[in-house]
């Protein structure tokens, strides 16, 4: 693979709303980041929960649980020690009994089942001892040096107790009813980069192992994921020493559950750097995987083949509900047909009985637009699992500084022209329109969490949203009644109000991926769109439920390898797991 040759692709973007032609170039942000395209972006090499594995099955790493002292109530402490080779980190787990009262999935929440910390190893006693006081108090809390997490965790009512009881009866637990879950803890919390005191992510080495954006959050969530199997087989041996252990095909099959909200809104506008170099890097994977040139029976072509049977299996077997989204009973359709286009470019060499000089940019082109959306970007997806190179390459630019800078030295003339011709989207929409500012974004003062309410409902708040299109015209207009060559400088010391955005437009110009097509103000926007975006494409998790348009549920690594897997080098292609038959 040429790396030099994907990159120029950058540099020839697709043009705005036109097909890409047989050629493979990135598709342009005008078709990208509209929230309805980012709502259906899948999974890729480069989601982040990937890109951890991957890493940690290239690098063998191992898992080690060098304590368990938790009672035959769940209560007390674990210790787990992740061995990356470059640097160990220990993953301290305080273990609570489960109980109703304080019991929520918010931060708001007194009671959790499960709360940890993800620490640079090796922690000492005092280290396990202080993070046990400081973590039940969050933001009151404050971390041990090293600590880059903070997790929390509740136990799934349908499912864990399930699999105990079945355990201590000496069978395995009923498959169906794991499928209807797919987890038995579920992640109720995340917190680093700063957080309690935990490491800022600005301040990790350029060597440390957890130096990408989100592997610190990836990883512990698998750790999640490991204590949750401890933990139901240690609770089934305490209930019965016949007890029998949850078999490992299972334990591949569950993952961790995720619940998602309006906060990955506010994560979106505030990290316009990641969103674009994420977008992009998934670009110039697809591109660099259209430009191979596959011939009949290509290995590469029998990948994409297998992958596709995977993905296939998995969606007839999904039994959950979408309100939103397409049913995966039509994306297992869909990507049926998807499959039999590619075995005929296996079989033959050519795509619809004619020879290509790219034959995969060729096949895209020609099932662009004859299949859902979803299904199509899980195929861009897949194709992105041929080149696991060009991915890991990738990954490496995706840890960026999200810090804005002004440039007073610039003329307001040159300004606009950047808002013209980097914001047509903006000047696009009809700010005026009824229901166009009907909603307002703001902080529960009972949750603690973002909200977007009408804003004739909510009075007088703080617009947490990032208004971008009105930030944008509204510096239009000011900007168009002073000379061309006034200076930035000069109009800010004028206008100090329009200083934030004027810095934004200025750091962020030439990126074309920064910030969703969308006023999030309107009524028109749909928030799970977003949110999805985030929780599939990035983090990598699977079977998203949307609820009421705003909120998603879903599961992360379903299918990943056990640690004794990752220890003997797993199969890198675990996702899309098929239900066990034991």
């Amino acid at each position: 693979m040429d790396f030099a040759d994907v990159e120029e692709a950058v540099a020839a973007q697709a043009p705005a709303g036109a097909a890409a032609g047989r050629e493979p170039r990135i598709r342009s942000a005008d078709l990208l980041m509209t929230p309805a395209r980012m709502g259906v972006m899948q999974a890729s090499r480069l989601s982040v929960s990937r890109l951890l594995m991957a890493k940690a099955i290239r690098e063998r790493w191992t898992i080690e649980r060098v304590r368990w002292q938790i009672d035959e109530r769940a209560r007390g402490t674990a210790l787990y020690r992740i061995d990356t080779g470059a640097m160990p980190f220990d993953f301290i787990v305080h273990s609570f009994e489960p109980k109703m009262e304080g019991r929520a999935g918010r931060i708001i929440g007194r009671a959790w089942d499960m709360m940890a910390a993800l620490v640079e190893g090796p922690v000492s006693e005092r280290d396990i001892r202080i993070t046990g006081e400081e973590i039940p108090k969050l933001y009151a809390g404050r971390a041990t040096p090293g600590t880059l997490i903070w997790a929390r965790s509740n136990r799934s009512a349908r499912v864990f107790n399930h699999t105990v009881e079945s355990l201590a009866q000496g069978r395995q637990p009923d498959v169906p009813t794991l499928a209807d879950v797919c987890y038995l803890m579920r992640n109720t919390g995340l917190d680093g980069n700063g957080t309690f005191g935990t490491r800022s992510f600005r301040a990790l080495e350029s060597t440390h192992p957890l130096r990408r954006p989100l592997d610190a959050q990836m990883l512990c969530a698998y750790m999640m994921r490991v204590f949750s199997v401890d933990l139901v087989n240690h609770l089934a041996r305490c209930a019965s020493p016949a007890a029998a252990r949850l078999a490992p095909e299972i334990e591949r099959f569950l993952g961790v559950g995720n619940a998602s909200a309006l906060g990955l809104i506010l994560y979106v506008n505030n990290h316009p750097k990641l969103v674009h170099h994420w977008v992009q890097a998934r670009e110039q994977a697809i591109v660099g995987a259209k430009r191979l040139r596959v011939a009949a029976g290509d290995a590469k072509l029998a990948l994409l083949l297998k992958l596709l049977d995977k993905a296939i299996a998995y969606r007839r077997e999904d039994r959950m509900d979408y309100e939103q989204f397409t049913a995966s009973a039509d994306l297992a359709a869909d990507l049926a047909a998807i499959r039999a286009q590619v075995q005929a470019l296996h079989d033959t060499g050519t795509v619809r009985g004619n020879a290509e000089r790219y034959p995969l940019s060729a096949l895209c082109d020609a099932l662009d637009g004859t299949v859902h959306e979803e299904a199509y970007e899980t195929f861009l997806g897949l194709l992105t699992e041929l080149v696991p190179e060009l991915c890991d390459r990738l990954a490496e630019g995706l840890a960026v500084d999200e810090e804005y800078a002004t440039d007073p030295s610039m003329s307001i003339g040159h300004l606009r022209d950047l808002l013209h011709a980097e914001y047509g989207w903006a000047f696009d929409i009809d700010l005026d329109a009824e229901g166009a500012s009907k909603f307002v974004w703001y902080k529960s003062a009972t949750a603690e969490e973002p909200r977007r309410g009408p804003r004739a409902e909510a009075g007088e708040v703080f617009n947490l949203g990032l208004d971008l299109p009105r930030l944008v015209t509204g510096l239009d207009r000011e900007i168009a009644q002073r000379p061309a060559a006034t200076s930035v400088a000069r109009f800010l010391l004028e206008k100090p109000e329009y200083r934030f955005i004027v810095s934004r437009v200025q750091t962020l110009s030439g990126l074309a991926f920064h910030s969703p097509h969308a006023n999030i103000m309107g009524e028109q926007f749909v928030p799970c769109e977003i949110t999805r975006f985030i929780n599939i494409g990035i983090h990598g998790i699977d079977k998203t439920r949307d609820y009421l348009q705003r909120n998603l549920r879903g599961v992360i690594y379903q299918g990943a390898p056990t640690a004794a897997d990752i220890a003997a080098g797993a199969d890198p292609h675990w996702f899309y797991p098929q239900e066990p038959v034991l």
